[in-house]
């Protein structure tokens, strides 16, 4: 499998910096694999690395988890990643780009706004309606991009949670939700022995990522730096979909 490798290396870091607390950096991830590989192929190549990602997170907040909110949200979302595979069926190889990057575009949007307005998420009823609808999208966006970070914290902002139990959370959950979406990519032929061996060649990169993320906060404050972030995932999306 040919690749760039500046761009992949540069994924893999992402990947780690998300999981370290940069949650925003994970739309910069699906970018830049959007540009490494065709659009519909990047999606199964970074699966893998986000579950090992997934995995570092859990380690380090596996005693703030809130399991009666994973079983809360599971449903829907799984409903969601059912109905992002029959999308994935049925949109075309040369509109799939475009598409990632209209979902990549949106989700950066709701990052901004949760990012401009902490509170939004708390005015939101708490209503099993809202879970669901959020559940729901969050299983396409997750399905099709990669790309239910944004959503989920909102979801989880109007859960008013304390910042370590939202963490915990959102580990598990993802972890979760990522390994289901491993059968799903591989009838869509995303997955095989080339992109797992390249995955395996970059994990130590996600490691460094995270190690790196976690030293950055106490340099650099979160809000800015994924200000910085979102503004290259805004640009990638348009140029996705440009």
């Amino acid at each position: 499998m040919t690749f760039p490798p500046f761009l992949c290396l540069a994924a893999a870091l992402c990947v780690g910096l998300s999981k370290s607390g940069f949650p925003g950096v994970s739309l910069v991830t699906v970018a830049l694999m959007a540009e490494a590989f065709p659009a519909r192929q990047s999606t199964g190549i970074l699966l893998p690395l986000l579950i090992f990602g997934d995995l570092c997170a859990v380690q380090a907040f596996r005693k703030h988890t809130l399991w009666e909110q994973i079983g809360r949200m599971l449903p829907p979302t799984i409903l969601g990643i059912c109905a992002g595979f029959y999308m994935m069926q049925s949109i075309p190889d040369a509109s799939f780009r475009p598409i990632l990057g209209w979902m990549l575009l949106g989700t950066t949007l709701m990052q901004a706004l949760r990012m401009l307005w902490p509170e939004m998420g708390g005015a939101i009823p708490q209503s099993r309606l809202f879970a669901w609808t959020m559940g729901f999208w969050a299983g396409v966006a997750t399905m099709v991009a990669n790309a239910a970070g944004p959503i989920m914290a909102v979801y989880f902002l109007a859960l008013t949670l304390p910042k370590e139990n939202l963490v915990g959370t959102s580990a598990w959950f993802f972890l979760i939700i990522n390994v289901l979406k491993l059968p799903f990519s591989s009838a869509l032929g995303l997955l095989g022995a080339p992109s797992l061996l390249l995955d395996l060649t970059l994990c130590p990169l996600v490691l460094l990522g995270n190690w790196t993320g976690r030293r950055f906060l106490n340099v650099l404050p979160q809000r800015i730096f994924e200000r910085l972030l979102l503004v290259s995932a805004l640009a990638a999306a348009l140029k996705l979909i440009l």
